[in-house]
C-alpha cells in the first residue's frame, strides 16, 4: 500500500464574522484545500464553520509559509487580512459575499474556478502599495501603522472642525479646518477619499491623495503627490483630542503638538485575480455606462 501524499502546501482562510453563508462555504472550501494538498489554517472567525484545520489569530497566519489566503467576506475583511500578510508577501484572494466589494472582486460563484487557476498557475497577484505612518509625540515616535486605503486624522467630538498643518517634503503647504484630512494611497482613492469627493487613482499610479473632508475654507481642495513624498501632519487640536484611523479599523487619540509622519511602505499587498481590469471593476461597482 503507498504512503499517502504528504501535505506540504499551506492555505488560510479569513472570513467576516456572521455572515449566514459561512455555514455553507467554509466546509466546501476547507474540503476542497484538503483534496489538493493543502493544510488549512483559520482565523478565529472562521474556526466555528471549520474542522481538520488549524486556528491561528490573525496578526499571526503569517507565521506560516502560505501559498495564499482566501478572504471571505467584504473590503473592510480584506483590508484587516492584507495588513496581517502583508509583511510575508502573502497573494490575498478576496471573494466578495454581497457587499460592495472594490477589492474583495471574485463573486462566489466564481470561487473554485478561480482557485483552480490558482493551481495551474494562471492567477496573476497584482501589486498594492501601502502608506506607512509614524507618530511622533514630543519628539518620541509612540507608533507605527501601514494602511492598504488610507490614513485619516479626525476630530474626536461633533461640535469642531480639526486642525492640522500640513508639509510636504519639509515644506510648509497650507493649515487645514476640516472635519478630517485623508492621506490615501491609489487603492484607497475609491474608498472615504473618493466619498469626500477626491480623484479615482488607477493603483499602478505612482501618488498620495491629500483630501480634506468637509473644509471650513473652499479652496481646499484634494492635492496629489508623489509617493516618494514624505508627508507630515501636524495636529492642532488645543485643549481637544483629534483621532488617528488607520483604514477605517485600528488607530488611537491624538492630541496637540502631535506629528504623523506619512511615506509609501516598503511592504506591498499582493491581490490575486484572473479576469477584468480595474475599469471593469469600476464600471460595476459605481454603475458606469448603465442606463
Amino acid at each position: 500500500m503507498n504512503a499517502p501524499a504528504r501535505q506540504n502546501k499551506f492555505a488560510a482562510i479569513i472570513s467576516k464574522p456572521g455572515k449566514p453563508e459561512l455555514a455553507r462555504v467554509v466546509p466546501e472550501l476547507v474540503e476542497w484545500l484538503h483534496t489538493h494538498k493543502y493544510q488549512v489554517v483559520v482565523d478565529p472567525e472562521t474556526e466555528a464553520y471549520a474542522t481538520g484545520v488549524d486556528v491561528l489569530p490573525r496578526e499571526q497566519i503569517s507565521s506560516r509559509p502560505l501559498s495564499f489566503v482566501v478572504v471571505l467576506g467584504g473590503d473592510g475583511t480584506l483590508l484587516s487580512a492584507a495588513r496581517a500578510v502583508a509583511k510575508a508577501g502573502i497573494p490575498v484572494l478576496g471573494v466578495n459575499l454581497g457587499s460592495l466589494g472594490f477589492l474583495t472582486e471574485v463573486p462566489l460563484r466564481d470561487l473554485y474556478t478561480t482557485l483552480q487557476e490558482i493551481e495551474e498557475g494562471c492567477c496573476q497577484a497584482e501589486t498594492r502599495s501601502m502608506v506607512h505612518c509614524e507618530i511622533i509625540r514630543k519628539g518620541s515616535c509612540v507608533a507605527r501603522y501601514d494602511a492598504l486605503n488610507d490614513i485619516v486624522v479626525g476630530k474626536a467630538t461633533i461640535a469642531r472642525l480639526n486642525h492640522c498643518d500640513v508639509y510636504i517634503d519639509q515644506v510648509f503647504v497650507s493649515s487645514y479646518q476640516a472635519d478630517s484630512l485623508i492621506v490615501s494611497t491609489p487603492t484607497g482613492s475609491t474608498a472615504y477619499s473618493l466619498a469626500a469627493g477626491g480623484p479615482i487613482l488607477m493603483p499602478s499610479v505612482d501618488a498620495f491623495v491629500i483630501t480634506p473632508v468637509s473644509a471650513h475654507s473652499l479652496t481646499h481642495r484634494p492635492l496629489v503627490v508623489r509617493d516618494t513624498a514624505q508627508i507630515e501632519i501636524v495636529v492642532k487640536t488645543g485643549e481637544d483630542e483629534a483621532y488617528l484611523s488607520v483604514d477605517g479599523q485600528i488607530g488611537m487619540p491624538m492630541f496637540d503638538g502631535d506629528r504623523v509622519h506619512c511615506r509609501k511602505s516598503e511592504h506591498h499587498v499582493q491581490l490575486l485575480h484572473t479576469h477584468g481590469t480595474f475599469f471593469d471593476v469600476l464600471r460595476a461597482k459605481l454603475k458606469w455606462g448603465q442606463r
